[in-house]
Order: structure tokens, then C-alpha cells, then sequence
């Protein structure tokens, strides 16, 4: 037993350690190759690399606000969330292993995103992605972790759901 919760927790210490690490590579990279809103772009522009510093939270959200309530909208919030979810996937060990996953990303990008902000006083984002239908904002490594994880808990919670209600069905068909 006690051997399975430490094999768990070096296994979402692992996870966390390489989608930080990933995020903060590639990052560190980007700030020392490119300056601020340089480019590169390929495919026809459909996907462009340019470095942007951003002091907002996703697409900029909060860029505008001042002092302490930046402060505590754009890290604070966001480190104590991710605080709060370190903490879950530590403490519940009968967490599903699909969920666990999905939320370690979620974590792991979180932190890369609060530790550049902490750091260097902004996120480094630099991935534009424009497909006519299917078109982004500049994100970076850690901003695809956290929407993976988002996605892998909201698909997983959708096919449970629908096993559930199938089930129900039979149950009650029987």
C-alpha cells in the first residue's frame, strides 16, 4: 500500500518536473534567440513563432489592471490554485487516473506560467496557430498543457457520463 502512494507521487512528480521542464526549455530558448515581436512564420503564415512578453493572463486578460490587484489577480490567485492542486493530487490517493492526470498538466502548466511571472515579470508566450476555422492567440508550452489537461478531464467526464446513463438504461431495461 504504502509502496503504491509513493510510486503515485514520484509519478506526478515526474510529470510535473518534464511539463515544467518543456515549458521552461523551450521558453528560455525563445527569450535567448528572438527579441520581443520578432517572427518567424511557416505553412503560408498558418503558424507563426513570434516572441511576446505578456503581463495579462490568457489573451491578455487583466494586461490593464494596476498595483496590488494585478498582483493578486495574475499570481497570487493562480499560485494558490495551483497550490490547491498540487495539494488534491498529493492528498487523494483515489482520484481517477485519467482526472489525476488531467490535472497534474493543468498544474504543471500553471506553475511554469506563475514561476515566469514571478521570475521575469511576464509570461513568455510565442506560438500562433491561423487555420481560418481554427485560429489562437500567442500562447506557449505551459498554455497547451493546461488546455490538454482541461480537455483530457471534460472528455473523460463526458465518456463516464454517457457509460453511466447507458448503464442506467440496461439496469433499467432488464
Amino acid at each position: 500500500m504504502r509502496s503504491n502512494r509513493l510510486t503515485r507521487t514520484l509519478l506526478i512528480i515526474f510529470i510535473l518536473a518534464f511539463n515544467i521542464g518543456c515549458d521552461q526549455l523551450s521558453k528560455s530558448f525563445i527569450r535567448h534567440k528572438m527579441e520581443v515581436y520578432d517572427e518567424y512564420t511557416y505553412l503560408h503564415r498558418h503558424i507563426v513563432i513570434r516572441r511576446v512578453e505578456n503581463t495579462g493572463a490568457f489573451l491578455s486578460l487583466g494586461d490593464s489592471l494596476s498595483g496590488p490587484v494585478k498582483t493578486i489577480v495574475l499570481t497570487i490567485l493562480p499560485l494558490l490554485a495551483v497550490l490547491f492542486g498540487l495539494y488534491y493530487v498529493l492528498a487523494k490517493p483515489n482520484i481517477n487516473k485519467v482526472t489525476l492526470f488531467g490535472i497534474v498538466m493543468i498544474v504543471g502548466g500553471g506553475i511554469g506560467n506563475v514561476y515566469d511571472r514571478l521570475v521575469h515579470g511576464s509570461v513568455t508566450d510565442f506560438m500562433h496557430i491561423d487555420f481560418v476555422l481554427f485560429k489562437t492567440g500567442v500562447f506557449n508550452v505551459a498554455d497547451m498543457s493546461i488546455m490538454a489537461g482541461t480537455f483530457i478531464i471534460l472528455i473523460h467526464a463526458w465518456v463516464s457520463q454517457k457509460k453511466e446513463v447507458k448503464a442506467t438504461e440496461n439496469d433499467e431495461g432488464s
